[in-house]
């Protein structure tokens, strides 16, 4: 069998991986170029000899497919594929992979994490110190913010996927009863679910682990929030879009609920302007999208990523959400 010639791969945006992590290398003959970060408009210059496109967040539509025809794989080092045209993909034979399943441990222990920070008030505690009130007390201990117990939450959790269901176990485990919610103004209520408004009223704190479509952009808006028990805490690691972040800041100010966690906002990198960033608020903890980002979590992305590419190499796809057949 003849020896395939060398691939030209080329990776948009390398810096989305930590620089410490080593990436695996495909076992066929390449070529491989690695960029940090790439504008809009460096795209297409950069994918001009390039057979295969890995991207985590920069967007690959159809006017860069139009300009970069001999492109035939988008390998995805994400699961989120919303930055890719995936009708234009399919329209002109373009194959289109992801990862799946590497951060079923990782995001699960950052959302938890988020729950005992803010149930505990560790970040208005922190700087209570930090602003010298501990010093100024002239006690062992002081009070200044009230701490909640974990166990005996209840966890209302949006999405019953991969992510969601690891979130319920840990919660579990650690003492939390769990409700999934069914889809907000469903007529009929599966089984194993329990009907939005309940979850949304009786929940001390929610998790959202469900895709951002158009039918759940915006999901917890002001009438949400407004149902939600003024001690519940929001918990966000999915997607920034599923919540109306200028409501949120108003529900955080005014007390009308206990805490939000959050680890995406709507425009990634936030803008130093960004509202819920200026606000300092001791019941808000903004983390910049590294909820996956466990170590053992981007080893497995990467190993998977470059499986991908061996894949489509070999003419054995995997993990396409669209397929062609290999040349």
């Amino acid at each position: 069998m003849a020896q395939r010639t060398p691939v030209n791969i080329v990776f948009l945006d390398r810096n989305t991986i930590p620089a410490h992590i080593v990436l695996p290398t495909p076992r066929s003959p390449h070529h491989w170029q690695a960029y940090g970060e790439t504008q809009p408009d460096e795209v297409v210059s950069r994918l001009q000899e390039a057979e295969i496109a890995i991207t985590n967040k920069v967007v690959i539509d159809e006017t860069v497919l139009a300009a970069c025809p001999q492109l035939k794989l988008i390998a995805v080092a994400a699961t989120g594929v919303n930055n890719v045209d995936l009708a234009a993909c399919r329209a002109r034979g373009v194959q289109v992979c992801n990862v799946q399943g590497y951060a079923t441990q990782s995001v699960p222990e950052h959302v938890i994490a988020l729950i005992f920070a803010l149930k505990r008030q560790l970040l208005g505690y922190h700087l209570d110190v930090q602003h010298g009130a501990w010093q100024k007390h002239g006690q062992f201990c002081f009070f200044t913010h009230p701490i909640g117990s974990v166990a005996g939450s209840k966890l209302g959790i949006i999405g019953k996927g991969a992510l969601g269901e690891a979130v319920a176990r840990l919660a579990r485990a650690v003492g939390m009863t769990v409700m999934f919610a069914e889809h907000r103004g469903a007529t009929h209520c599966r089984e194993g679910y329990v009907p939005f408004d309940e979850v949304i009223s009786r929940a001390d704190i929610l998790s959202l682990h469900c895709p951002l479509n158009p039918n759940t952009e915006a999901l917890i808006n002001r009438d949400v929030l407004a149902c939600m028990p003024n001690h519940a805490l929001l918990i966000n690691t999915g997607r920034g879009g599923l919540v109306d972040e200028h409501a949120l800041l108003d529900a955080l100010k005014t007390g009308q609920i206990g805490g939000a966690g959050l680890d995406v906002l709507s425009e990634e990198p936030a803008p130093d302007n960004h509202p819920l960033i200026t606000a300092s608020l001791p019941n808000l903890i903004v983390t910049p999208h590294i909820a996956w980002g466990a170590d053992e979590a981007v080893n497995r992305l990467s190993q998977q990523l470059m499986d991908n590419i061996d894949g489509y190499l070999q003419g054995t796809p995997q993990h396409t959400l669209i397929n062609t057949a290999a040349r």
